[in-house]
This record gives C-alpha cells, sequence and structure tokens, in this order.
C-alpha cells in the first residue's frame, strides 16, 4: 500500500515515515500543499496523511482539491492539525477526509489509523446478492458499476468512489428503510471507525451531488429530520 505523508514539519514527517515503513507501507513525503497535488498526480497513493497547516496551499484545500478531481484511485484522507477545536474538525470532515488525529500522537494510534482506513474498502465483500435494481438505477456489485436510467431511457454510467458506491448500494439494499448516522457507520465501517459520525453527513451531501437532479432537493436519498437518511425509488 502507498501513503503519501505532506507534512511541513521534517521531524514530524520523518517519524511517520519510519513508523509506517516499519510497518511495510511505501512511503513518500511532501513538504507543502503544492507538491502533495503534484506528487498525487504520479503516485495515485491509498491513503494520504495530511497536515492542516501547510505553506503554498494549506491541508483543506488540498483535501478538497483531491476529493474534486476524477482519478482511477479515491485515496483515504486522514488530516492531521495541532489544533482541537471542534471547528477545525467539522470544517476538515466537510471538505472530504475520512479520519481526523490531533498531534501529538502516538505512532501506535497512526497506524491503527491508516489500517483501520484500508480495511474500511473490504467492508462490503461478500453480499449475496449482486445486482440492486429501481426505475432510476441500477447496482451491479460484482463489476462495481452504477448506472442511472435517463427519462428517454438510456443508461448513465455514474462515477462513484468506493464509499459512495457502497453508500448506495446500502441504500438500494434496503429501500424506504431509515438509517441513523450510528448504523450506516456500523454497516459501512465497522469498529474500525475513529472519525466524527457527522462525516456520515458529507459522503451523502457527495452522492446526491451525482445522483440527484436537485441536490439540494433531493428526490431519492432523504432526510429523516432527527433520524438520519433513506433511500425512495420505486
Amino acid at each position: 500500500m502507498n501513503i503519501l505523508i505532506v507534512e511541513d514539519d521534517p521531524d514530524i514527517a520523518q517519524l511517520i515515515l519510519e513508523t509506517l515503513e516499519r510497518e511495510s507501507f511505501i512511503c513518500q513525503i511532501a513538504g507543502d500543499g503544492m507538491t502533495a497535488l503534484e506528487v498525487f498526480k504520479r503516485r495515485q497513493p491509498d491513503v494520504i496523511i495530511l497536515d492542516l497547516m501547510l505553506p503554498k496551499l494549506d491541508g483543506l484545500e488540498v483535501c478538497t482539491h483531491i476529493r474534486q478531481t476524477a482519478t482511477s484511485k479515491d485515496p483515504f484522507i486522514l488530516m492531521l492539525t495541532a489544533k482541537g477545536e471542534e471547528i477545525d474538525r467539522v470544517i476538515g470532515l466537510s471538505t472530504g477526509a475520512d479520519d481526523y488525529l490531533i498531534k501529538p500522537f502516538s505512532p501506535i494510534e497512526l497506524v491503527a489509523r491508516v489500517r483501520a482506513l484500508l480495511r474500511r474498502s473490504l467492508r462490503h465483500g461478500g453480499q449475496s446478492n449482486k445486482l440492486y435494481q429501481t426505475q432510476h438505477f441500477t447496482l451491479d456489485l460484482e463489476r462495481h458499476i452504477a448506472t442511472r436510467r435517463l427519462e428517454n431511457q438510456s443508461e448513465e454510467p455514474l462515477e462513484l468512489t468506493t464509499l459512495e458506491f457502497n453508500l448506495l448500494s446500502t441504500f438500494m439494499s434496503y429501500p424506504g428503510r431509515v438509517w441513523s448516522r450510528i448504523q450506516l457507520i456500523e454497516k459501512l465501517w465497522g469498529n474500525d471507525f475513529f472519525g466524527d459520525e457527522r462525516v456520515v453527513d458529507t459522503h451523502v451531501r457527495r452522492l446526491r451531488k451525482k445522483i440527484e437532479i436537485d441536490a439540494a432537493n433531493p428526490t431519492f436519498i432523504k432526510t429523516v429530520v432527527g433520524v438520519g437518511y433513506k433511500f425512495e425509488d420505486e
């Protein structure tokens, strides 16, 4: 597994590098935001450990740019910061970070968080039903293909990340069921989840932008106030 470490403090970057290389990960360091984006395009890492405070381009901007870039891989992003305020965590998650770690942190916790992120993509293995189909959507779980049926009955492919695909398949497996954030976390991430449960809202918003005609007034993924979300489509 390839990991990109984006950290402008050389001592911290070296500590992270040595810690992860002892666990047999392949790592590369970028000391600023601009370099991080260049390395990201070349290397397509599986995980990005991203410091919030960076020269040239800060971590929030780097995270946003990566999430808006269409690539063959959708990396997990673990954001690091020396700040512990609630608002920083919320902003970091809202830009698309998958987890959040506050400095100072122990090497053991860092490795545990990275391994937990890498296990998330395995949560949907082994479904007995390989095809979910509703009036407007078809999900082929075996080939990992998602399509939307347009008004002219043509099929439009949906470019979904692994997590977005798994989230949509969870919704489509039980149409009409109301899922709380905690239930969605247990379904998608299990006991490996360390972050804030509001990260679910971030991923739902990103999925809505790809499947809804008007993401601000969703037709398919609806909010159930005080509870969570449900999917509706005949």
